[in-house]
């Protein structure tokens, strides 16, 4: 196994290595990259893995990201005469996948681009020169000889309209571009240390897959088909071989878990134009956490009857504001149209601009869905200047509203069962009163809380439960750090009654709020009685919460006599 690393200022480096017989693999390692499609934070950078198959034909699976240009092209000259690659095959069109993909046409023009039907129509417009290309979906296969036979599955949506896995019968390794991927970089190619992988693997799940896990199940169907898988080349982070098993069914776990809940919501985007993508997984990411299912459905791509069918049964609709014109609009205006048609009472509909050359104005389209009788969720997202952290925040949170709506019979339901004995005494478990405050990239958030209990003495260390659905559990990932701000007893009133009431998506909740910035850089409330600065080691899924354990960087208590606030609850099913 050879590995040659080519440096830059940037912290870009190109890693080759030989993975299987005649099976090659070019990683673009980013070690500094800290945001993912920007709304997403990263701990530990991440990798953009291409793949080179030789037969008595060659194929090259994937290419880089544009910011790989040089060191891509380079690494694969090094490896072979792009003049004698047959094939390129596109699992899918994302940019940080097939940016290059006009730079190889270049170098290789006789090659066949294998690509999906919609993959291959976006890929004329991008490389303005005639190609070859070949369409391909569930069945097809192309033989590259010496037993290397390509068979293909299409694995919509994850997490993009057009991605296709596929399989080689040689080396029984399944190429599945993002499905399976994580965020994380190193110079290990495969999964060795499961520990250090798991959460990284996790929360891209939650990032990307969940929302779509409907269609993760749909493709590990079409995967059982395929014959014994030892190896998934992803696109991004370490391939996965030593775990792989667990690995696959820990995404069915999580997708199953998805898919059973009792409501769901369609979220409607327009794949390439915009920003609607990246908006639309932000308000997906926010939906999911409320354990409301999400179906993501491209309007530049989708049946008609398909989108009967998902509104139809949906307890509400997004909706990403289309172009007025341009690439498919008659397909698209129909799907919209066919959405309206299927939409009926007491559904919810939220929408947002996608910040196109022409979005199709929001006011008109919501009219008319509200005349049909859906009911606002959030207050329309309209996007005035290129997305940043906190538009991807609104986003979120917006998604979360939405989410909550849907979810509060339950809610209700469970605090009007008040003669549970079982609930009654779990409810005499007492806890402290908090305010966690954090800020990351520009953006802050805060909550109430009281399940907080000190967990270790060297390094000083705590656990707090995160519901699922709080704004703020998107800001207390693995390495982020928060305040933990502790209420006096006599005097917590006034910001207990701030922090418990209900703040609009992407409100400041800081508004009236005396602060000060801790070392950290998160917000210190000047009333409490005492601050502790926190960075975040591990979480842990409990069902409806996080279980969240930090390390103490720094704290001061502000009256030496004050007492901590003390929150007594009748029953234990609710806050």
């Amino acid at each position: 196994m050879v590995a040659t690393p080519i440096t830059t200022t940037k912290r870009l480096t190109i890693q080759t290595a030989e993975i299987a017989p005649d099976t090659t693999t070019i990683r673009s390692l980013d070690w500094d990259r800290d945001r993912f499609d920007i709304e997403f934070g990263l701990q530990n950078g991440t990798t953009y893995n291409s793949y080179i198959i030789r037969g008595e034909k060659t194929a090259l699976v994937d290419t880089s990201h544009g910011k790989f240009r040089q060191l891509y092209l380079d690494a694969l000259q090094g490896e072979i005469d792009p003049k004698t690659i047959d094939y390129l095959i596109i699992s899918h069109t994302e940019p940080d996948h097939s940016g290059l993909v006009k730079d190889f046409l270049e170098l290789a023009p006789q090659a066949t681009v294998v690509a999906a039907k919609t993959a291959i129509k976006f890929l004329e417009d991008l490389v303005h020169q005639p190609f070859e290309s070949q369409i391909i979906k569930t069945g097809s296969s192309i033989d590259l000889g010496n037993g290397h036979i390509i068979d293909f599955i299409n694995a919509p949506n994850l997490h993009w309209p057009d991605t296709i896995f596929s399989y080689d019968r040689g080396t029984k390794i399944l190429y599945t571009c993002d499905a399976f991927g994580m965020h994380y970089c190193s110079d290990e190619l495969f999964d060795q240390d499961l520990e250090a992988v798991e959460r990284d693997y996790r929360f891209y799940y939650d990032c990307l897959m969940a929302p779509n896990a409907r269609s993760v199940l749909s493709a590990m169907k079409r995967m059982d088909k395929l014959g014994e898988i030892t190896t998934v080349a992803n696109g991004h982070g370490p391939l996965l071989r030593h775990n792989l098993q667990e690995f696959l069914d820990r995404y069915y776990k999580w997708s199953k878990a998805q898919t059973k809940a009792e409501k769901n919501v369609v979220v409607f985007y327009v794949s390439d134009y915009g920003y609607s993508d990246r908006l639309s997984q932000a308000i997906a990411r926010g939906i999911t956490k409320t354990g409301v299912a999400v179906e993501m459905i491209d309007l530049r791509s989708a049946e008609n009857q398909e989108v009967h069918e998902l509104v139809s049964r949906a307890s509400g609709v997004v909706l990403g504001m289309p172009p007025l014109s341009g690439h498919n609009h008659q397909d698209i205006v129909a799907n919209v149209g066919t959405a309206l048609a299927a939409a009926k009472e007491k559904q919810v509909i939220g929408m947002f601009e996608s910040y196109g050359d022409n979005d199709e104005p929001i006011d008109p389209l919501l009219t008319k869905f509200r005349d049909v009788g859906l009911k606002t969720a959030f207050p329309s997202i309209r996007v005035k200047d290129t997305p940043d952290k906190a538009t991807y925040q609104l986003c979120e949170e917006s998604g979360t509203d939405l989410g909550q709506i849907l979810t509060r019979d339950k809610l209700v339901k469970q605090m009007k069962s008040l003669d549970s004995d079982l609930d009654k005494a779990i409810g005499r478990i007492s806890g402290g009163l908090y305010i966690i405050t954090a800020t990351k990239d520009q953006v802050s958030s805060a909550m109430l809380a009281s399940w907080v209990s000190q967990a270790s003495f060297e390094p000083p260390g705590f656990t707090i439960a995160v519901a699922k659905d709080r704004a703020i559990e998107s800001l207390m990932q693995v390495g982020d750090r928060f305040v933990l701000n502790v209420l006096e007893e006599g005097k917590y009133q006034g910001l207990m009654k701030h922090f418990l009431k209900r703040f609009k998506p992407g409100a400041n909740r800081f508004a009236g709020i005396d602060t000060q910035t801790a070392a950290n850089g998160s917000p210190i409330l000047t009333d409490a009685l005492a601050y502790i600065e926190c960075e975040v080691v591990t979480r842990m899924e409990c069902s409806d919460h996080w279980i969240v354990y930090s390390k103490v960087t720094a704290g001061r208590v502000s009256n030496p006599d004050g007492l901590t606030a003390v929150h007594h609850r009748k029953v234990g099913n609710h806050y």
